[in-house]
């Protein structure tokens, strides 16, 4: 946690983490958060951006810190397991899957960097809407087939779906799909787990190890053999940019309303918990820097709610006076 005290945008993220919900006591009873925003487009060119949300149909649980600590020394894979053996017995854990949608032009002047994964979307300014559920309802008849051979990518979009300026976004377009070319081979998309449901010519033909045999037909365009012809129906629809390039600080001034407003939704037992974790992480540093490390640290949590900052400062025995600063 030393190397955190210098990146005040990640305090949100870390009182998540130390929290109970840091802790789920099954991959069933946690919820998911889609980092990034994406952009919808209806049939007519109207854009807007979305936020996705997969809300534990099962409900919220966690476990502590103790017994945490019990399930993993018994067995390392716990959570694998658990989720396995639910799925065995036709226990089917589902999950609601919604979203938050922003008009196009209300996102780009929303009061945070909607683009910025550090940040959030309050719910109070825009609800969740719920658009359907998924089930899982199948554990993998062949672990290494079925999972280990998977390629995900948030570059492989439907149309009416795109990507937005986000740039952790931007670089995920490219690195995924690269990272499945390295571990898989060119032809990843051509294994089972991989391939569409409903076969279509993506034109993607020989090299190595590939599996799936075409015709002589060309696979290029332009072409006088009758061959594939440019499509522009999903297209992606741009954005309007202006400004001027050059290093700018990415950084928002406000890394702390986010986590102030997390801690204030807790129970006090949860409040408790969650400085107990801190405390008991960062009360193991040691070194010379190790009490300025500590203040650092401390200080962010203070600057989110100075409850939470008083409450994880007399934990660790700091003098307070050192965090108001």
């Amino acid at each position: 946690m030393g190397l955190l005290g210098a990146l005040p945008e990640t305090v949100h993220q870390v009182t998540y983490l130390m929290g109970d919900r840091g802790n789920p006591a099954s991959y069933r009873t946690m919820n998911g958060y889609g980092s990034h925003t994406f952009k919808w487009v209806t049939e007519d060119g109207t854009a807007f951006w979305v936020k996705y949300h997969f809300m534990s149909e099962q409900g919220v649980v966690n476990m502590s810190e103790e017994t945490a600590t019990k399930a993993a020394s018994e067995d390392t894979d716990y959570l694998l397991h658990e989720l396995f053996d639910a799925i065995e017995s036709k226990n089917y854990p589902s999950w609601k899957v919604c979203v938050q949608i922003l008009p196009y032009e209300e996102g780009l002047n929303y009061k945070h960097d909607i683009f910025d994964i550090t940040k959030v979307v309050s719910h109070k300014d825009y609800p969740l809407i719920e658009i359907g559920e998924f089930t899982l309802n199948r554990n993998p008849d062949n672990y290494f087939e079925d999972v280990e051979e998977s390629a995900f990518a948030p570059a492989n979009f439907v149309p009416g779906i795109e990507p937005s300026p986000d740039k952790m976004l931007q670089g995920r377009l490219f690195a995924y799909k690269d990272a499945a070319r390295y571990r898989l081979g060119a032809n990843y998309e051509q294994l089972k787990v991989n391939r569409p449901i409903n076969e279509v010519h993506n034109y993607e033909r020989d090299g190595f190890m590939s599996n799936n045999a075409q015709d002589g037909s060309v696979d290029y365009e332009p072409n006088s053999f009758g061959g594939p012809t440019e499509d522009n129906s999903a297209r992606n629809h741009g954005d309007q940019l202006e400004g001027k390039t050059g290093n700018y600080t990415a950084h928002e001034p406000d890394n702390f309303s986010a986590a102030g407003a997390l801690y204030n939704v807790l129970s006090e037992d949860e409040k408790q918990r969650l400085v107990a974790t801190i405390a008991s992480n960062l009360g193991q540093v040691e070194g010379k820097h190790a009490e300025e490390i500590k203040v650092l640290e401390t200080r962010q949590f203070y600057q989110a709610d100075p409850d939470y900052g008083t409450r994880v400062a007399e934990a660790l025995g700091l003098d307070l006076d050192d965090i108001k600063q």
